[in-house]
């Protein structure tokens, strides 16, 4: 009896063991679609709504930055408690990046039951969007589990970077994550596609760095933002929806959209990796790709510290 109790202890060791790893083939056995079906998901949804690439890949930044990648982000508040989501830094997250993972959730709930995590699908999801935005493709590590909290209030006042922030504390905020300045330039080039509000840079437009014929046409395109806070601007006005390097060509013109955008170009620490960047578009797609697989695993849950949640927006 002892022998047999000894038995299942190392048993369930190993068990745990595998189950704490993260591999590329996590659920080659368990869900052997997994990919495809997301891969059929954000083909869909991208195609319907061609600004979900860059929603998701917001999306995946507010959460994996903050408290690691875990999926808190995706969970919606109750009479009880405020999530994460709800957060002032997060309100302005676009609906189309949560509702391309919920989608994927869905179709796999269906296929395999309880089995992937959404922070899992989220991962997935972002590096299939980009891939079909023109951005490079990279090997993901699989088995993460979803965070079984999500408070708005655990949020700190610098949990990410804002748009006003000083290089200074951008590469404070990314080096106490363990990112170079070099790897925090090259995540910098996601602003490459996507969108900006026009309360995010409406006032530092007359600052220095900026094209004056730019500075001009971004005031026009803003005049109304105070009553109408919708109203947002492209962050790469040359390519918007292609993901390439133009967002570093942009920044030395003048035709960077958020201060922080200047900061890279002005600050001596950050002005050769944008310009490298500007020059070498397949430099910045081997740094961006190796960037987003370091910030993939930041964090992460395995094993028995997280949970597989039944719904993305609702803890078990």
């Amino acid at each position: 009896m002892a022998k047999l109790i000894i038995i299942l202890f190392f048993l369930s060791l190993l068990s745990f063991a595998s189950e704490s790893r993260l591999t590329t083939d996590f659920y080659s056995k368990s869900c052997p679609r997994f990919l495809d079906i997301v891969r059929d998901t954000i083909t869909s949804k991208q195609i319907t709504t061609p600004t979900t690439a860059a929603a998701a890949l917001r999306l995946f930044f507010h959460d994996c930055f903050p408290n690691g990648c875990d999926a808190s982000v995706l969970v919606s508040s109750t009479p009880f408690a405020t999530a994460e989501r709800d957060s002032s830094i997060n309100l302005s997250l676009p609906g189309d990046g949560f509702d391309v993972v919920i989608r994927a959730k869905t179709a796999l709930e269906l296929a395999c039951p309880n089995t992937v995590s959404c922070s899992d699908i989220l991962a997935a999801a972002v590096r299939d969007l980009l891939v079909t935005v023109g951005g490079p493709y990279y090997e993901i590590l699989l088995g993460r589990r979803d965070s079984r909290v999500s408070k708005s209030s655990l949020l700190l006042a610098d949990s990410l970077p804002l748009p006003s922030s000083p290089i200074s504390k951008l590469v404070e905020q990314f080096a106490s994550r363990g990112f170079s300045v070099r790897e925090m330039v090259a995540l910098s080039g996601a602003h490459t596609i996507g969108f900006s509000h026009c309360k995010e840079f409406t006032d530092r437009v007359n600052g220095t760095g900026y094209n004056p014929r730019f500075a001009d046409a971004l005031k026009k395109a803003c005049a109304n933002y105070r009553n109408d806070p919708t109203i947002s601007v492209f962050n790469d006005v040359m390519t918007p929806n292609k993901f390439d390097n133009m967002y570093f060509q942009n920044i030395p013109k003048g035709l960077g959209l958020l201060e922080s955008d200047h900061g890279l170009y002005s600050d001596p620490r950050t002005r050769p990796f944008v310009e490298l960047y500007a020059r070498d578009q397949a430099r910045f797609f081997r740094d961006f790709a190796g960037a987003m697989q370091k910030l993939s695993v930041y964090g992460v849950l395995t094993g028995g510290r997280g949970e597989i949640r039944r719904r993305c927006d609702a803890i078990n």
